[in-house]
């Protein structure tokens, strides 16, 4: 049993660029992350794909039964 996911270890986030969705700027994401305030326009910008543990995290499909 897992008392917290073993995917959250903070090593394994990595990084994305977006471009803001009305003035275009560059916007750092992370993979835990679904939204972000624009740093230029401070409107905010949602990832077009909402992040799953199941897209970025090694330990996910053991922690949800899949393996």
């Amino acid at each position: 049993m897992f008392f917290k996911c073993p995917g959250q270890d903070k090593r394994n986030i990595k990084a994305e660029i977006v471009d803001c969705h009305h003035c275009g700027y560059k916007i750092e994401f992370f993979s835990d992350e679904v939204k972000a305030r624009c740093p230029q326009c401070k409107s905010w910008a949602f990832k077009e794909i909402l992040p799953s543990c199941l897209n970025w995290c090694k330990a996910a499909g053991e922690c949800s039964g899949i393996i």
